[in-house]
């Protein structure tokens, strides 16, 4: 099958809009992450030229989009165990490793928390997030270890969904940052949004950016150069804690992607643990909520840091 194409022209009213905002607009079959991708790919042209995603349209500008066709891809269950801390009819809370991937995408297509979860419930999982992500309300990083909820149906899904979305869920994680701290209680509340130049990063106060929230408390300092800390978030952005956390000197150990490129202790991405979340059961109403501990490396770690005291 041929790739589907799109063309139009700009007319006085549209120039000066960024052109993934307006193609964004005109289509609403394409986010503003997959425009930008296709510009990146080459498959969005201005007067048969590529141009960059933040190019802003003129009048009179030729776009052609070519939308290639979509793989077809088969995400296949795996007999991959899973540390369950709870399940129903409804849901279940995992507690990811580190290490694993919450759901499929380009390059990591077996070997995630999807496909295991696919191989435990059988076909019982929600539809809304598609079949990349059947059943993933909310995700951690690959590094990231802790709990996380996982829907059956769409019922728990809508319901879960609504809670992120109003703020209602607890989570908080455990981390190990550089530095101290003057103050042992903080708020962080600058907006994130994807990095203007490297694309596979988030920044704060960046044109876009969304809200994001983060309440910090001290749990411990390690001499004067490390401190264990407990994140609460009040919104869901990606990389949140760990770029929060970077843009106020104080980034996470392990983290050579916002914080120092030495990597001291050979750790395998950041020092992160979602230790507890609760929520309101989508059947019952009921508040639950449910802790883990941070497993063992991050024990370990926490046992060399305090001879530096």
């Amino acid at each position: 099958m041929e790739d589907k194409e799109i063309n139009y022209i700009i007319d006085d009213e549209q120039a000066g809009i960024r052109i993934d905002k307006l193609i964004s607009n005109q289509n609403e079959g394409l986010t503003r992450n997959h425009i930008q991708n296709l510009i990146g790919q080459g498959h969005i042209t201005v007067n048969q030229k590529q141009v960059k995603t933040n190019y802003k349209v003129k009048a009179g500008d030729q776009i052609c989009i070519q939308l290639p066709e979509p793989e077809d891809i088969h995400i296949e269950p795996e007999d991959i165990p899973l540390d369950i801390v709870y399940e129903d009819e409804d849901l279940l809370v995992i507690n990811k490793p580190k290490g694993m991937v919450v759901h499929p995408a380009a390059g990591h297509y077996s070997g995630t928390l999807v496909n295991a979860v696919m191989y435990h419930c059988r076909e019982n999982l929600s539809s809304i997030n598609g079949v990349l992500r059947p059943g993933i309300v909310h995700r951690i990083d690959m590094d990231t270890t802790g709990l996380l909820v996982v829907c059956k149906n769409d019922l728990a899904h809508n319901s879960l969904a609504e809670q992120l979305k109003v703020h209602s869920i607890t989570r908080k994680y455990q981390a190990i940052v550089y530095g101290t701290f003057k103050e042992p209680t903080g708020t962080i509340d600058r907006p994130i949004g994807r990095h203007p130049v490297d694309r596979k990063k988030q920044a704060i106060d960046v044109r876009n950016g969304r809200q994001a929230v983060t309440h910090y408390r001290v749990l411990e300092t390690f001499g004067d150069k490390y401190s264990l800390i407990e994140c609460q978030l009040e919104t869901g952005r990606t990389h949140q804690i760990r770029v929060h956390m970077a843009s106020i000197q104080h980034p996470l150990l392990g983290d050579t992607v916002y914080g120092p490129n030495k990597n001291l202790y050979h750790l395998q991405g950041q020092a992160l643990h979602a230790g507890t979340l609760g929520f309101n059961h989508p059947r019952t109403g009921e508040y639950m909520e449910f802790t883990k501990e941070p497993p063992e490396y991050f024990q370990t770690l926490i046992n060399k840091l305090r001879k530096l005291e």
